[in-house]
């Protein structure tokens, strides 16, 4: 069989005092933390579109990286190849997952028939891999935001017709990822919002998001999908305003139109950035809602004022995020997932191995960071001291309800102005600079 990296070993465990660039330093798949090995907490899965089909382009120039996958003039060659080559990098890399678009694996044809013919052949093949390799699927979903019929969005689209390809599309999209076993399936409005409301009818396009989201709902129970079904929030670029601009925003899009139940988070750090957020504080919103499902692991650039899609690599970022995924019992269906690419300068098969191991790496280390910090209590002691108020008799009073405007008012005239205690924010930031 064809190696697509044929200079590339399998990447193994060496330790911290490794000088191997092709190794690990910190992520050893079967080391046991808080009863799990790292692997069974990281869920590490690479993501098809940047990893195999980003060849550098930007929307200043031209592709600048060339992959041996890629060269056939053959579609369907090309894209047989590349899932291959993939497969390849999974196994060497030694991740149990990976994800897809569904435009990523196999081209779009001259017809939704023909386009879905292509499908089929293409996911018989990644059925054979996975099956041949134990690489499970994470997610699944669905480009409906690069042709140009979605210019006005795919479920918000002034036209009906666009509506109905797009829900056709998904449709698909939801078949070949319960075909594949995967653990759930992302929905990213990629031009789901508004450059201008001019002429923008925002209620009208909002009702039709949440009647497509809806019919997915119907879909997946009429497939007997058991996945997740997860929301990414994402709140500008390419259009000025989408709808799903951060988690909160997307909270209460699902409270109004009653999907709550239905959909979980798949969080994204740098889209949490663009939202003008941390990625700590979206994974925090959707923990404290329920709503935590999967990470987009990556991280911007913030000098920028777009998606860069880098690779994680702040060990503050890793530590924080892994920190309250502990807390909130960890992954299930969801995982880490690596939505980066390389650098437009970084053109060797090799720079992919290099961006991976790095991640994974980080996010190891934050994981061990986090885990002590659990075992040592010490934000948890913090938080309770700084609350501790509540837990006295006018606490509770306000807390279940039995507090009026009038009671408060008499309990301040008797008890006068409230004493104040310091937050410590700088000493918490020290002991956090001690376990990184």
């Amino acid at each position: 069989m064809k190696q697509f990296f044929p200079t590339i070993p399998q990447i193994r465990y060496e330790g911290p005092e490794s000088d191997n660039p092709l190794a690990f330093r910190h992520y050893k798949a079967d080391q046991v933390i808080m009863g799990k090995t790292m692997a069974e907490h990281l869920r590490f899965a690479v993501c098809y579109w940047h990893t195999f089909k980003g060849m550098g382009a930007d929307m200043f120039g031209a592709p600048t990286i060339v992959r041996e996958y890629m060269k056939s003039k053959n579609p369907m060659k090309q894209a047989e190849n590349t899932l291959r080559a993939a497969f390849e990098f999974f196994t060497k890399l030694g991740v149990n997952f990976w994800c897809f678009h569904d435009r990523d694996i196999a081209p779009e044809g001259a017809t939704l028939a023909e386009t879905n013919e292509r499908l089929d052949k293409i996911v018989a093949l990644a059925e054979k891999l996975q099956n041949d390799t134990g690489v499970r699927l994470l997610w699944g979903t669905t480009n409906a935001f690069s042709h140009p019929r979605f210019m006005a969005g795919a479920a918000t689209n002034p036209s009906p017709a666009v509506f109905a390809y797009a829900a056709a599309q998904v449709k698909k999209a939801m078949e070949i990822t319960h075909q594949l076993g995967g653990q759930g399936y992302v929905f990213w409005g990629g031009r789901e919002g508004y450059e201008t409301l001019l002429n923008t009818d925002m209620k009208r396009e909002l009702d039709h998001l949440a009647r497509f989201l809806h019919m997915a709902v119907e879909y997946k129970k009429k497939l007997g999908f058991q996945g997740t079904l997860y929301i990414e929030p994402k709140p500008k670029e390419p259009t000025k305003h989408q709808y799903d601009s951060d988690a909160a925003a997307c909270y209460a899009f699902l409270q109004h139109y009653g999907l709550v139940k239905e959909f979980k988070f798949n969080i994204e750090a740098n889209h949490a950035t663009l939202a003008g957020h941390t990625f700590h504080h979206e994974l925090a919103y959707a923990i404290a809602h329920g709503m935590f499902g999967s990470v987009d692991a990556n991280r911007g650039d913030l000098l920028l004022g777009w998606d860069t899609d880098q690779f994680p690599t702040d060990l503050y970022e890793t530590t924080l995020a892994m920190y309250l995924i502990l807390k909130a019992g960890g992954f299930t269906t969801g995982g880490l997932n690596f939505d980066a690419h390389v650098r437009r300068q970084s053109i060797d098969p090799e720079d992919l191995f290099y961006a991976h191991i790095g991640a994974m790496d980080a996010f190891a280390r934050g994981l061990k960071n986090a885990a002590r910090l659990l075992a040592d209590g010490v934000f948890e002691r913090a938080i309770a001291q700084r609350y501790a108020e509540w837990n006295s008799e006018l606490g509770k009073q306000i807390e279940t309800g039995a507090a009026t405007f009038a009671s408060l008012e008499a309990y301040t005239l008797e008890h006068g102005e409230p004493a104040l205690a310091s937050g410590r924010q700088e000493l918490l930031e020290n002991v956090l600079n001690q376990y990184i």
